[in-house]
């Protein structure tokens, strides 16, 4: 197969370079919602994501990378010509790599996911041709793309709703904060330590059963709580009677909401002179619920809202950690799966159709992430932190936590979704909650034709480089 060891340096390198064109479009999607709220610096971002990324990827990212490997084309069918895998292989990472780092430069929070799905599968098609791809296993994946952002979003969706009734719309938002936080600290944490003990340490030869780790998660979410609970205490908590009415704007905004909604009802059911005067009516509320919708702006109006958002601020940075383990868990796999095949097809010259990924290549696709986030993930940061819609440690958390989740979920299963759809989906899902209004609706035709176009434009680019590497190297 030539010289092995310049060819073990090439297949390296081109996986450190996907890797980190990862960082800097996926990590910089995980991470955009935290700096685009100010919960977090770009500098601390970068640490977290240090620690988390490469935690998930190492502890976790075993499950996907297994689907990228072998599931996606039959590569039993490269036994009689290694080096077509070899090449193939290395021309996806390439050709993603670099549209990736075309969509990084225009800040287009594109799928590193469906890019090197869509390289594989093109690689696949020309040298084995339709049959040779495994489309069972792309109809669950495209599924799953389309599943994704929805479930994302409406979890999203779900929890800022929540927040909203629970914290923001409340009479006394500070004191629902100290309630309602160590609840949402019991879930965090019990959702992030059973990814972590059922998914992950059987790497490091602990092995438990789903009522252990249920067990210790639960107990994990219960500590959690009770810190929780010691340290919310610390929140001023301000006397309402001594508040102005108009305090109380948003209570009587919810209020005027549920009057519109029972008006409606009677007017179903109304004809001639009545359903004419609850128009009438309806006409008149709608107005006076835009007139104090305007002069509401509770997140921003008073010092009581600035304090709950300091208080969502911590709770962002845990959820940012959160996401960041999910997406080392998940996404490592776009870069280092198809490098571990093509490291055991060179070492061992006879192709296996199924490879052992080594913990210190897991370990390799963690830095490279890292580094891309460091040197050129700030452009995806501003584009999923202020462009898509406005937000806030309340919105950022709802955001995170919606989306990590859901790639845990997919992690635990070893289905390859996309963590961007995901995020922009969570996000999508709080800016509906606040309207239709508070979303960037051009920026998100922008994001969804860069999705349309990802795929082709990486199996197009990584054709070429195939070509492009079988032309040099042979």
């Amino acid at each position: 197969m030539g010289n092995e060891v310049v060819l073990i340096i090439i297949v390296l390198l081109i996986g450190f370079y996907m890797a980190w064109n990862i960082g800097a479009n996926d990590v910089a999607n995980a991470m955009g919602t935290s700096v685009g709220s100010k919960a977090l610096t770009l500098r601390k971002a970068v640490i977290i994501a240090a620690i988390l990324e490469f935690s998930g990827a190492y502890f976790v990212g075993g499950n996907v990378s297994q689907t990228m490997q072998s599931d996606l084309i039959n590569v039993a069918a490269f036994a009689p010509d290694p080096k077509t895998l070899i090449y193939g292989m290395c021309g996806a990472l390439l050709g993603t790599g670099i549209w990736l780092q075309i969509a990084s430069y225009f800040g287009l929070p594109v799928s590193t996911t469906h890019a090197i799905i869509g390289a594989i599968i093109g690689f696949g098609a020309l040298t084995l041709g339709f049959a040779g791809v495994q489309w069972g296993m792309m109809g669950s994946i495209g599924l799953s793309w389309i599943v994704s952002p929805v479930l994302s979003g409406f979890i999203s969706y779900l929890i800022f709703s929540l927040l909203q009734k629970k914290i923001l719309f409340a009479l006394n938002p500070t004191l629902a904060t100290k309630r309602f936080i160590p609840i949402l600290l019991f879930f965090v944490f019990g959702s992030f330590s059973i990814s972590l003990l059922y998914n992950g340490l059987g790497r490091i030869d602990l092995h438990l059963s789903v009522p252990q780790a249920l067990l210790i998660s639960i107990l994990c979410g219960a500590i959690a709580c009770g810190i929780g609970f010691i340290v919310v205490k610390r929140l001023h908590t301000p006397d309402t009677a001594k508040e102005p009415a108009s305090r109380y704007l948003p209570f009587k905004l919810i209020s005027l909401e549920k009057a519109i909604k029972h008006l409606r009802r009677v007017r179903t059911g109304s004809i001639d002179e009545t359903n004419i005067k609850i128009t009438g009516l309806l006409d008149e509320m709608h107005s006076l619920k835009r007139g104090m919708r305007e002069k509401t702006k509770f997140p921003e109006r008073t010092s009581e809202y600035d304090r709950v958002e300091k208080a969502f601020a911590s709770m962002q940075i845990i959820s940012a950690c959160f996401v960041a383990f999910a997406h080392g868990a998940n996404d490592v796999a776009n870069a280092i799966a198809p490098v571990a095949a093509v490291l055991k097809t060179i070492k061992s010259g006879v192709l296996s159709t199924s490879t052992q990924v080594p913990s210190w290549l897991l370990a390799f696709g963690g830095v490279g992430i890292v580094v891309g986030l460091a040197t050129w993930g700030w452009r995806v940061i501003e584009t999923i932190g202020r462009k898509i819609t406005e937000l806030t440690p309340t919105r950022g958390f709802s955001a995170e936590f919606g989306a990590a989740i859901t790639i845990l979920l997919a992690s635990k299963i070893g289905l390859p979704i996309s963590t961007t759809h995901c995020l922009v989906g969570s996000v999508l899902g709080v800016g509906l909650a606040r309207g239709i209004r508070a979303l960037n609706l051009r920026m998100l035709r922008e994001i969804a034709l860069s999705w349309v176009i990802t795929i082709p434009a990486s199996a197009g680019i990584s054709i070429l480089c195939y070509y492009g590497l079988r032309a040099i190297l042979d």
